[in-house]
C-alpha cells in the first residue's frame, strides 16, 4: 500500500527558499505572516521567477497553501497578478509543472477573461499561449478570484493527472489528465509571473510514496 508522509514548510525564514530571478521579504500581509515575492529589481524577465522550497521532493500527493497575487502599480494594465505553485521542479528549474491564477480576471466584466482565471503550464515546452492555441479552454478555467485577496489553493497530483482546487471548493476548478512531463518528481516552488506582487503562507505537503 502507498505510504503517506506529511511535511509543513512554515516559510518563517528566507533560508527556507532558494530564489531564482526574484526577491523575497518576510512581511505581514492582510493579517498573516507571509513571504512577499517580486521580480528581481522589479523588472520583467523572460525567465520564470521561482522560489524553490529547500529540501522539498515531490512526486504524488497533495499540496496546500494560501496565496495572494496582484498587479504591481507600475506594471502594464494587461498584467493579471499571476501567482501559483510549481511542482516536480527539476534541477536548475529546467523543467516543471505549474498551476497558476490570474486574480485580475476572476471578476472581470468580460466572460472570456473570466474563463482565463486559472491556468496549467509545463515549462519549457508548453507555455500558456501554446496550450491555448492548440487546445482552447482545456488547460484553463474560471474561478471566483479577487485581486490581492488570500486564496486557498490545493493541488492533487497522481501519476500524469493533477487537479486544482481553490477557495476550499469541493470540486476542482481545473483538471489536467496529461501532465506534460509524465510521471516525474522534483522540488516544489512558489511561482509568480510578470508585473506581479505576490504573497504566500505556509505550504503543507502530503506525499504519497508508491
Amino acid at each position: 500500500m502507498p505510504t503517506p508522509s506529511q511535511w509543513t514548510y512554515p516559510l518563517h525564514s528566507l533560508s527556507e527558499l532558494e530564489p531564482l530571478h526574484l526577491t523575497t521579504d518576510l512581511v505581514t500581509y492582510r493579517g498573516c505572516r507571509a513571504v512577499r515575492l517580486v521580480e528581481e529589481n522589479g523588472e520583467p524577465t523572460d525567465d520564470h521567477p521561482l522560489a524553490l522550497i529547500v529540501g522539498s521532493d515531490f512526486q504524488n500527493g497533495v499540496i496546500r497553501t494560501e496565496i495572494a497575487g496582484a498587479r504591481r502599480p507600475d506594471a502594464p494594465p494587461d498584467m493579471r497578478g499571476f501567482v501559483g505553485i510549481a511542482f516536480r521542479i527539476r534541477p536548475s528549474a529546467s523543467h516543471f509543472e505549474c498551476f497558476f491564477l490570474r486574480p485580475d480576471n476572476g471578476r472581470a466584466e468580460d466572460q472570456l477573461r473570466r474563463n482565463h482565471s486559472t491556468q496549467y503550464v509545463s515549462h519549457p515546452d508548453y507555455p500558456w499561449d501554446r496550450l491555448r492555441a492548440e487546445n482552447p479552454g482545456v488547460y484553463e478555467s474560471y474561478a471566483d478570484l479577487e485581486s490581492g485577496a488570500w486564496t486557498s489553493v490545493k493541488i492533487v497530483v497522481s501519476g500524469v493527472k493533477a487537479a486544482l482546487f481553490v477557495n476550499n471548493g469541493e470540486q476542482p476548478c481545473l483538471i489536467v489528465n496529461d501532465l506534460k512531463l509524465g510521471e516525474s518528481r522534483g522540488q516544489i516552488g512558489l511561482w509568480i509571473g510578470a508585473g506581479t506582487e505576490a504573497h504566500f503562507t505556509e505550504v503543507v505537503v502530503e506525499g504519497i510514496d508508491s
